[in-house]
């Protein structure tokens, strides 16, 4: 390959991305990196891959491995480079400059990916290495053939095989997709820091505790706000502090502060973008002969097709919504007890369920609070649960930084003590960040080229006043749990190719591995480490722990209806056709609701987890009728559990299966063929249904 073009010379030399760092694990050198720096980076970045790619489809030879595969995978390294570190800095760290570069950089990057997988010489190429397999001149190993496969089947997807004219269309649709994207992004986050509630009065508050109050206040001050709390808005409909404000007239602020975003007007509405945004997938679905955007999503996964989605989802609904009813019936009466003759609202709902589940089992988040400090729950939970499985330990790198001074840098060990890669962790909200938690890689794992893992884990907890603890709730804590999950898929990669490292596999399956690991938050073992009062060093009350195992059940109506609901309103927006859908932002609000009720799920004191217009997932976070695929993982999860538990649970011989497995295979083979060699057969829906408390009438 050093004869081919190496574009990096137009870039200045002193530019961070003209060389990989230096630093160790490759991690960027985030202090050198300026917002003028990313789009020469990407420029450039774009123009070697496309000399890259060029090179090897001209390339007179017959196609083999090592001049077709293995020099596909080495193609493109600037531009890999710098779009790990830029979107992962958008995500969790903006500012205007990198917003106009964002939305600069989007429809080119869009253009540059149709330039080669709509490049009919590159399928040729693929084509006649495949030929050149079936024939018997080439033999390739598994994991070649499995990249093999997958190439030709994206080519395809891409539109590949389209006449001129159509592929021409589809460029334009394309790049004006992953604009709309970027703006939906960019407005939900304007919007979401516009919305957040800012109380004056400190009696408003009543019920929250004192850090949550300290935190909020805080918050206003970072703000710019000399007086006040303010209430700081989660990406999902229902707000933490819902949970803890007895006001009923702040929560309902709280609440339509939430489940508003993107419908009051103004400039940072978006529903003009959904709707563009779902009449354009459509769009594209038809032109690359599928019946909707759904069905091109559903194919590529390892649900198959737009049928199988919807009977899981069908047989769920029903019985999450009977449960759900019959949790309301409980809260309502508790909210009768206060306010007689009061109807249960959605604004009612976290408080209430915190009272009822006192009530049953004597425990509130503000009981657990003080149990579950931040610097324990790390080291002593979602660290040691992964000592015990895997042999790994972690060191704090003082000197490695993040992009901003909160990050945190671990240098991770493997068992034999040798250097596995680095884990980064952001913790707390702020203005620049968008809201949720996630996985990002940074450095992909990859024997080929020799790069080991670089896996960033973002949350957005609020932060306490400067030398105050933070306390999580139980969500928080199973939050951490989860994410370090997909941290371990890309942590404990073991693939020869980049493009199959870690979380390169079906998005219905990506949410796998990342479930499984929200068992070990309630594992005994592991639980009676980290859950330690943060002042008196006592470990939780026994029979709290007991109770806090019982209660997992308590509220599961809730949890799999708001869960429930958002999936059925992405494959809503994303089953029909261009014709099928609304035009007019006045109609986004109805053709919600009708999908609800046609799908049985519309309970008013249960809205969506998360409502069309701030609903990140699907209209800017790649989950675009994809959002399913946490139910559909979680049926692989808890099946998985079940194994676990069979084999005697927090044990090194099953993590060590696990990993070898599953975790290291990344996307090199049909991860349901991995998920059978693990588990002895196909997964069952069995375990779910207890899970979910689906199997049996709520109590």
């Amino acid at each position: 390959m050093s004869d081919r073009p190496d574009l990096t010379a137009h870039l200045d030399e002193a530019t961070p991305f003209a060389a990989a760092s230096t630093l160790p694990y490759a991690l960027p050198d985030f202090a050198a990196v300026r917002p003028e720096h990313y789009l020469p980076a990407f420029e450039a970045g774009m123009a070697e891959h496309r000399a890259q790619v060029a090179a090897i489809t001209a390339d007179p030879e017959p196609a083999t491995e090592e001049n077709t595969l293995v020099a596909l995978e080495r193609a493109g390294r600037l531009l890999t480079r710098v779009a790990l570190e830029f979107f992962n800095r958008t995500s969790a760290h903006t500012s205007p400059e990198l917003d106009a570069v964002e939305a600069e950089v989007a429809p080119r990057l869009a253009a540059h990916r149709d330039a080669i997988y709509l490049d009919p010489a590159l399928a040729a190429r693929l084509d006649a290495l495949d030929a050149r397999v079936s024939a018997g001149e080439v033999v390739l190993g598994p994991d070649a053939a499995w990249l093999l496969h997958t190439l030709r089947k994206d080519v395809r997807r891409a539109g590949v095989a389209l006449p001129e004219e159509a592929k021409a269309e589809l460029r334009e649709l394309n790049g004006r997709i992953t604009t709309l994207e970027t703006s939906f992004g960019q407005a939900l986050l304007a919007e979401t820091n516009d919305a957040a509630l800012l109380v004056t009065d400190e009696a408003e508050l009543e019920g929250l505790a004192p850090e949550s109050v300290a935190a909020a206040r805080a918050a206003a001050a970072g703000r710019g706000h000399e007086t006040g709390w303010l209430l700081e808005l989660q990406l999902y409909s229902q707000q933490p502090a819902l949970a803890a404000l007895r006001r009923r007239d702040v929560r309902e602020r709280l609440h339509l502060a939430s489940v508003t975003r993107g419908l009051r007007g103004g400039e940072h509405d978006t529903r003009a973008l959904l709707l563009e945004l779902a009449r354009l997938r459509a769009r594209r679905a038809r032109l690359l002969g599928y019946a909707h955007h759904a069905a091109y999503v559903a194919v590529d996964g390892t649900a198959r097709t737009t049928e199988a989605v919807n009977a899981m989802l069908g047989r769920l609904a029903p019985a999450a919504v009977a449960n759900a009813r019959k949790e309301a019936a409980a809260l309502e009466q508790a909210l009768r007890a206060e306010e007689p003759g009061a109807t249960l609202e959605a604004w009612d709902w976290s408080l209430y369920a915190e009272r009822v589940r006192q009530e049953r089992f004597a425990l509130d988040d503000a009981l657990l609070r003080p149990y579950l400090e931040l610097e324990r729950v790390l080291r002593d939970g979602v660290f040691f649960a992964a000592e015990r499985l895997y042999g790994l330990t972690f060191a704090r790198r003082e000197d490695l930084h993040g992009y901003h001074p909160d990050v945190r840098v671990y240098e991770v060990f493997d068992a034999d003590s040798s250097g596995l890669g680095l884990f980064l962790v952001d913790f707390y909200q702020r203005e620049s960040k968008h809201r949720g938690a996630w996985m990002n890689e940074i450095v992909a794992q990859n024997r080929l080229l020799g790069e080991r893992p670089v896996i960033m884990n973002n949350h957005n907890i609020p932060k306490p006043p400067a030398g105050e603890p933070t306390l999580l709730t139980w969500d928080e804590v199973e939050t951490l749990f989860h994410e370090f999950g997909h941290a371990l898929h890309g942590l404990l990669s073991d693939v020869r190719f980049p493009s199959q490292s870690g979380t390169e596999v079906p998005r219905d399956f990506v949410e796998f591995p990342s479930q499984v690991n929200e068992i070990w938050a309630l594992d005994p073992e592991v639980l009676g480490r980290y859950a330690v009062h943060h002042e008196t060093g006592e470990p939780m009350p026994a029979e709290w722990v007991e109770k806090l195992v019982v209660s997992q059940l308590w509220g599961e109506g809730f949890k799999t209806t708001e869960y429930l609901a958002a999936a059925i309103l992405d494959q809503a927006w994303h089953q029909r056709t261009e014709d099928e859908l609304p035009r007019d932002v006045a109609e986004v609000e109805a053709f919600e609701q009708r999908a609800l009720e046609e799908a049985g799920i519309a309970f008013a004191p249960v809205p969506p987890r998360y409502r069309s217009t701030y609903f990140q997932h699907i209209f800017a976070g790649g989950y675009s009728a994809g959002y399913y695929g946490y139910i559909w993982s979680e049926v692989l999860d808890a099946d998985t559990v079940e194994w676990f538990r069979e084999n005697g649970g927090l044990r090194r011989e099953n993590g060590d299966a696990f990993r070898r497995l599953l975790l290291s295979r990344g996307g090199s083979m049909d991860v349901m063929d991995a998920f059978r060699e693990l588990r002895g057969r196909d997964p069952e829906i069995g375990p779910l249904l207890t899970r979910r408390g689906l199997d049996a009438p709520a109590d």
